[in-house]
C-alpha cells in the first residue's frame, strides 16, 4: 500500500499498531465489525508512504479484498498486488544466520538485525527483503526477491547451507514446527467467528493507544465482560493420531473440538488445538483446571492441556 494516508488507513484496518518507524515489522490481524479475524498477516513499513502486506499464499485474493474494500473513503491510499512479482524463500533454524551470513556482506548478527525487523541484503547480486520473522518457531529469515532472481538465490544460499545441513522442507514439516510453537492457523484455528481475545491473540491488538480501528468496540465490550470460549493446545500419547475436529471433553462434558491437529517430532506428541467453550464464560483459570479426554475414533484418550507454546514458550530462540 502506498500513499500519504497509508499508515493512516492501515492503523483503521489492523488491530496491532503499525505506526512504527521505516524497517519494522507488525504481526497483526484485521478484525470485522463483531471483532472476529478477517486477516491474519504482517506489515512491513518501507518508508513514510510505502508498506508491503505479507499474508499467506491461499489468502492473497481475499486479503487483497478485504483491505480493499475497507480503506477509509477519500484516503490517499492505494493497494496494489505485486504477489506474481516476487518469490519467497525462508531459511529457518540453529543456522540460519551462520548460513545467510555467508553469503551476504550485511550484518546478520541479532543486534544488528533484531527480530521483527526487515532490511535489504544483498545475496547473488540480488536485492533481497529479509524480513526476520517466522512461522516455524525457530530464528529465522523470510526471503522476498524478484522472481527472475529466485533460482540464483536458492542455489546459493543451498550451496552454502549444505554443510550446515540445510535441507528443503515441506508444508508437512512447517505444520507439525507451528502446532509445537503454537501459531494460530487462519482458516482453521483463526477466522470471522473467532476473536483475537478468544484466540490468545489479544496481546497483538493496540486497546493501549487511543487509536480507532475496525472491531476496536467489540474487543473492548468482550474484554469487559469476558469470552465464552478460549483457544487451547491439546496433547496425548504419541500413538494416538489426532487429524482435527475430534470432540473435546471437559470433566466429562463436551465444550469443543479440535480446529487443526498433527504431531510434534521434537516434543514427541500428537498436537491438537480447540476452543474450550461455556455459556456463562471462561477464564485462564477455569480452563487449566479441567481434567480433558479427546474422542478419538469413538474411543475417548486422556489428553493434557496448555495455554502456552509447547516449545519455546519464551521465545528465546527466534530472539536469539
Amino acid at each position: 500500500m502506498v500513499g500519504r494516508d497509508a499508515e493512516a488507513a492501515l492503523s483503521w484496518i489492523c488491530a496491532n499498531d503499525v505506526a512504527k518507524a521505516p524497517g519494522s515489522l507488525t504481526y497483526t490481524q484485521m478484525l470485522n465489525a463483531r471483532g472476529g479475524i478477517e486477516c491474519d498477516l504482517t506489515v512491513a513499513r518501507l518508508a513514510e508512504d510505502e508498506f508491503y502486506i505479507v499474508t499467506g499464499t491461499g489468502f492473497a485474493t481475499h486479503d487483497f479484498d478485504w483491505v480493499q474494500a475497507n480503506i477509509p473513503s477519500g484516503a490517499n491510499a492505494q493497494l496494489f498486488d505485486i504477489t506474481s512479482a516476487w518469490s519467497v524463500l525462508t531459511v529457518m533454524g540453529p543456522n540460519a544466520r551462520t548460513i545467510l551470513q555467508s553469503v551476504t556482506r550485511a550484518d546478520m548478527s541479532n543486534d544488528a538485525f533484531p527480530f521483527a525487523t526487515m532490511q535489504t541484503i544483498g545475496i547473488a547480486g540480488c536485492p533481497v527483503r529479509a524480513l526476520r520473522v517466522t512461522y516455524m518457531g525457530e530464528l529465522g529469515w523470510e526471503l522476498h526477491l524478484p522472481v527472475e532472481y529466485a533460482i540464483a538465490v536458492y542455489d546459493a544460499v543451498m550451496a552454502a547451507g549444505r554443510a550446515h545441513g540445510l535441507v528443503n522442507a515441506g508444508y508437512r514439516a512447517i505444520e507439525s514446527c507451528r502446532l509445537e510453537k503454537g501459531y494460530r492457523a487462519w482458516g482453521a484455528d483463526i477466522g470471522p467467528d473467532h476473536t483475537p481475545i478468544e484466540a490468545g491473540l489479544g496481546w497483538a491488538v493496540k486497546l493501549r493507544t487511543d487509536t480507532q480501528f475496525k472491531g476496536r468496540a467489540a474487543i473492548e465490550a468482550q474484554r469487559a465482560n469476558g469470552a465464552r470460549k478460549m483457544l487451547a493446545a491439546f496433547t496425548v500419547d504419541p500413538a494416538v493420531v489426532l487429524l482435527g475436529r475430534e470432540t473435546i471433553f471437559r470433566d466429562g462434558q463436551r465444550v469443543g473440538w479440535l480446529t487443526s491437529a498433527g504431531f510434534g517430532y521434537t516434543i514427541d506428541r500428537s498436537i491438537g488445538y480447540g476452543y474450550v467453550r461455556n455459556p456463562d464464560g471462561v477464564t485462564a483459570d477455569w480452563v487449566l483446571a479441567g481434567s480433558y479426554e479427546l474422542e478419538v475414533a469413538t474411543e475417548r484418550v486422556p489428553a493434557e492441556i496448555s495455554l502456552r507454546p509447547l516449545y519455546d514458550p519464551t521465545n528465546s530462540r527466534i530472539k536469539a
